[in-house]
């Protein structure tokens, strides 16, 4: 079959406007939607795993890449959680039209618990969450309080500094504006309903995200419907065999 490419919707007036790149499987609900992590796209191991299971299996599955990513456009640099949020809300009013499945991998599992819960404020039903190392709040919890004195104060006078990346021969952009904006969208500060199911895949070997973080996840989501799964050897990326085979029994379990 012919790689037509994806399809670009607009999203965002003025000087924030964007295009905003998605890929659409038709097939039989509840649709999966794919939320990727920071700076990764829907090319990624994960995504196009779970779009040859959907494939497979016949299911409806949606992908995008954020401003910023991947084949979107906008620059990262100028991008915050509540725009990648605006992204995901885009693609979701658009392309989906009855309670999905979000699949969030780490930035990802972020922006699905958001959509979640707007959804569920509006009185929109979500099928489910899977979140793999779901990285909540990372900008405050596993950015900013992980720089020293030194970066601090650059970050503040400079508004934004450049960090190393092990995905990316590129160092991540970290502006003042993400920061801030991440303190607007956290939700690790008290407890918080999505309005259903979760399962949580998370590596106990992952340096980026670690499954303490994820341990602070669960005791924010209410009990009933919550799952956790540790896998000891586990690393951030969770993209070898069993790993995707498990990521792909806690869709199709929501499913």
């Amino acid at each position: 079959m012919t790689d037509t490419g994806p399809d670009f919707i607009s999203v965002g007036d003025g000087d924030a406007a964007r295009q905003i790149a998605v890929r659409m499987r038709e097939g039989a609900g509840p649709p999966v939607v794919w939320l990727g992590g920071f700076r990764s796209d829907m090319t990624a191991t994960k995504a196009t795993s779970l779009d040859a299971w959907a494939a497979v299996q016949k299911r409806a599955l949606v992908r995008f890449d954020y401003a910023g990513h991947g084949a979107s456009g906008g620059k990262f640099a100028d991008c915050t959680i509540s725009s990648w949020l605006e992204d995901a809300q885009a693609v979701l009013t658009q392309y989906v039209s009855e309670p999905p499945i979000l699949v969030g991998s780490s930035m990802g599992g972020w922006i699905a618990c958001l959509a979640a819960r707007d959804r569920a404020a509006r009185g929109q039903k979500t099928a489910g969450l899977v979140l793999i190392a779901p990285a909540l709040d990372f900008t405050e919890d596993l950015i900013w309080s992980q720089l020293d004195e030194a970066a601090r104060a650059a970050l503040l006078r400079d508004g934004g500094l450049r960090r190393p990346s092990d995905y990316s021969p590129e160092p991540d952009p970290i502006t003042l504006a993400l920061i801030e904006d991440g303190r607007r969208n956290r939700l690790l500060t008290q407890a918080f309903d999505p309005g259903c199911p979760v399962h949580i895949l998370q590596g106990m070997r992952d340096s980026d995200v670690p499954y303490t973080h994820a341990l602070k996840t669960v005791w924010r989501l209410p009990a009933e419907g919550t799952v956790l799964t540790l896998i000891a050897d586990g690393d951030h990326r969770l993209s070898r065999p069993q790993d995707i085979a498990r990521l792909v029994a806690a869709v199709a379990g929501i499913a």
